[in-house]
């Protein structure tokens, strides 16, 4: 499959519109083009030992789920680690591509698969995303009535010179006499040149209002996961069953006040890699995520909520073959996807 379609099949799966706004997500290194691919290398991290073993496995694509290149590079030479990447996997012709926060949202992406290892349960994101706005749908909505003795269809041609945006215009009647009633929609960027607009030509209209456009909530995409047990089951037993899950043989734990290995969980707050920012205030019995900072873990216990750390890509990196099928499936089987073998995560216990 050629690349652009091979990304419009991973934007239907994780939509990079649900990413977080500080994130640098899609795709980051691009071979000349046409690039077509036939095998799509799947890591966590992408590393060199891992872009060596994509070059080895004649990759065409690498997903690396965590960006590599997350600031700016003020050069691209063979100095540091992370410019070596970009420049060898231009000479071996390997695209690389970033989902990351978009495929934690995802209905059926990392966050969503982290919940399975509770066990039967229901689950909704903490925060929740809402539906993308269309560029031509725009943020915010102006409504203007025109004064009755100015040149309507100049009024007109200037707004939709202003805002790049179509103006609807109906009649309206106000203190016994006939106005007409302007609306438009337009981006962030127009507002600002429309509002300038209006405050230089104040004598043209009577009343002006300016609205926020929202876009509604979706149930099932967003960041971190808000699940309730079907049945509360001890803190030891959830342990378990995460341990199992994410086949670790170890996990760190922290007691809420009040609480010990037999208290009931039915109640787990969850985000995969650092969950801080997303758990944070958040009501649970448990909170489960990769690392949390010392005083964000003692906030937590001092309410009496308990947290399992299971180091940040150990949260992540099981979502893999799960993703593997999911891409298999929607690309036809007209691409190899393949795991990294060398992909894993750098802390260990010794």
């Amino acid at each position: 499959m050629d690349l652009p379609a091979v990304l419009a099949c991973l934007d239907r799966l994780a939509p990079l519109a649900f990413a977080e706004s500080w994130d640098n997500v899609g795709l980051l290194v691009e071979p000349s083009p046409p690039h077509t691919v036939r095998t799509l290398l799947l890591t966590t991290d992408l590393t060199e030992a891992v872009l060596q073993e994509a070059l080895r496995a004649k990759a065409d694509l690498v997903l690396a789920y965590h960006p590599p290149i997350f600031r700016p590079l003020a050069r691209v030479t063979a100095a540091t680690w992370k410019e070596r990447l970009v420049v060898r996997a231009l000479e071996g012709r390997v695209a690389v591509y970033s989902p990351h926060t978009a495929l934690d949202a995802a209905p059926q992406g990392v966050n969503a698969w982290l919940a399975k290892g509770l066990g039967a349960c229901t689950s909704r994101p903490i925060r929740p995303s809402r539906a993308p706005c269309h560029p031509t749908e725009g943020t915010h909505r102006v409504e203007l009535r025109v004064r009755p003795t100015q040149d309507l269809h100049a009024v007109v041609s200037s707004l939709k010179e202003a805002s790049g945006a179509p103006v609807t215009c109906v009649s309206a009647r106000a203190d016994g006499e006939e106005q007409a009633q302007l609306s438009l929609n337009c981006s962030q960027e127009a507002l600002s040149r429309v509002v300038a607009w209006l405050a230089q030509n104040s004598v043209l209209y009577e009343k002006t209002e300016i609205l926020a456009l929202e876009k509604p909530l979706l149930l099932q995409t967003g960041m971190g996961r808000q699940c309730t047990l079907d049945e509360p089951v001890s803190l030891a037993a959830v342990i378990e069953r995460v341990k199992t899950h994410l086949k670790l043989r170890h996990v760190r734990l922290a007691l809420g006040t009040g609480q010990t290995l037999e208290s009931q969980v039915q109640d787990v707050a969850l985000c995969a890699g650092s969950g801080s920012s997303v758990l944070q205030g958040v009501q649970a019995d448990l909170y489960l995520t990769g690392e949390m900072s010392h005083h964000d873990v003692l906030d937590a216990t001092s309410r009496g909520i308990s947290v399992i750390l299971c180091e940040h890509s150990n949260t992540e990196r099981g979502f893999l073959s799960e993703l593997r099928d999911l891409l298999c499936a929607r690309l036809e089987n007209r691409v190899q996807v393949v795991l990294s073998q060398c992909d894993r995560d750098p802390l260990s216990v010794v």
